[in-house]
């Protein structure tokens, strides 16, 4: 496993396999009911489901990510009524001051709405005819570098407070899309973002949850660290060497048991970082994730979270899709 992760970081390509594809007429047919059933839960103001997530623009923005991986466009394709509703519903709540929030949801974490539904506009972008758009995703993507904090990353709220390492990588992950459409982003805002999630690891090669305090390493936040590494153009070095051989401890059969909470988080970051990685890695990781998301999927197309079906399906679509995905985001 080791070997693979060492030559996942461009010291051995000519003996690395190439990466397969996976994406066969099962998953692609697993997909096409996930995002049917979707469909059926978009509201008329664009958001999804009931219940205490219904209005949040994190669970939007990741479901509109879902029908533009499969190639949906806004007003074009099966889905793409709903996903210029995706689009409406986030722009509707982006305020003057480029916070992105309902203001309604009494769910905690208002930057990881805001930095889910940055990182949806940004994908959006260059798809969308809509004027105000791209003024919006700047306004949104100026609040997150002017909230950075003094250690280099960000916390629940839009104030340069404290910091933790999943909502760094969330604004990190919304930076890195915005940076690919043209929208200036800073490079020593980035900088200093990757060195906090590189201060966050220990000594185990996992990532704790704070830099500033003591904490345990765990799978889902470190998978998620390693996608901001790559995303940040980072692709060797020990810190993520280490990083990818302690995520790699745990295959998608196991990981999920001690964190089911965070099962869908994450997987979505780790079948990042391994189509990142390439190679041995990747053509492991895939077909294990892909037979246990097939396995879950309901009757009914969706996928069950306690966070929300619409949430869990949004993002089995998303990893089920990584290897055919139209996201910029996701291309290596």
């Amino acid at each position: 496993m080791s070997g693979g992760v060492v030559s996942a970081q461009g010291q051995d390509f000519e003996s690395e396999p190439a990466r397969k594809n996976f994406f066969d007429k099962t998953t692609r047919k697993a997909v096409d009911a996930g995002l049917a059933y979707l469909a059926t839960r978009q509201t008329e103001e664009g958001s999804f489901g009931i219940g205490p997530y219904q209005s949040n623009l994190a669970v939007a923005g990741l479901c509109g990510m879902a029908f533009l991986s499969a190639g949906n466009l806004p007003g074009r394709g099966r889905y793409g009524q709903h996903l210029n509703g995706c689009i409406d519903y986030v722009l509707a709540n982006a305020r003057d001051s480029g916070f992105i929030q309902t203001g309604e949801s009494n769910t905690r974490g208002p930057m990881y709405e805001h930095g889910f539904a940055a990182l949806f506009l940004a994908e959006a972008y260059g798809t969308s005819p809509k004027p105000n758009l791209r003024q919006k995703l700047v306004k949104a993507i100026q609040l997150i570098i002017n909230t950075q904090n003094e250690e280099g990353g960000w916390r629940y709220e839009p104030r340069r407070d404290e910091a933790d390492l999943s909502v760094t990588v969330c604004q990190v992950m919304a930076l890195r899309a915005a940076h690919n459409t043209g929208v200036f982003v800073p490079k020593a805002t980035i900088d200093r973002a990757i060195k906090y999630v590189e201060r966050c690891q220990n000594d185990d090669g996992g990532f704790a949850y704070m830099a500033n305090a003591p904490g345990e390493s765990r799978f889902p936040r470190s998978a998620a660290a390693l996608v901001a590494m790559y995303n940040a153009g980072i692709y060797e070095g020990e810190v993520l060497t280490k990083g990818l051989e302690y995520v790699m401890q745990f295959p998608p059969d196991q990981s999920g048991h001690d964190d089911r909470q965070y099962f869908f988080y994450g997987h979505y970051y780790a079948v990042q970082a391994m189509w990142q990685a390439g190679g041995r890695a990747w053509n492991a990781w895939y077909p294990a994730i892909r037979d246990t998301l097939l396995d879950e999927q309901r009757d009914n197309g969706s996928w069950s979270d306690a966070i929300s079906s619409e949430y869990g399906t949004a993002m089995a679509c998303l990893i089920l899709r990584m290897p055919e995905s139209y996201l910029p985001i996701f291309e290596r």
